[in-house]
């Protein structure tokens, strides 16, 4: 993997792993506004990495693919295949 695109898979993945865990937190203080917010902005970085990502290096996910031109989902490889990795 390219390391522009290694590095914006790594940054998704982080994104990811503190999104749940914060999901996690949030489901026992559903109160907390300091929780709340950080889930909020990391949603928005995160979706902002994945647009960035997908610009450059095609979808992540088939719901991703931009089926105004054509459909481009099934040429991979895929992110999660080794080729790629």
């Amino acid at each position: 993997m390219r390391p522009k695109r290694m590095e914006l898979m790594q940054r998704i993945q982080r994104y990811d792993f503190a999104l749940y865990d914060l999901m996690l937190y949030l489901d026992t203080h559903p109160e907390c506004r300091e929780a709340r917010a950080l889930f909020a902005r990391y949603r928005k970085e995160r979706a902002d990495v994945v647009r960035e990502y997908v610009q450059h290096f095609g979808p992540i996910k088939a719901l991703q693919t931009d089926t105004d031109k054509r459909w481009s989902w099934g040429e991979g490889p895929y992110p999660w295949e080794k080729e790629v990795n």
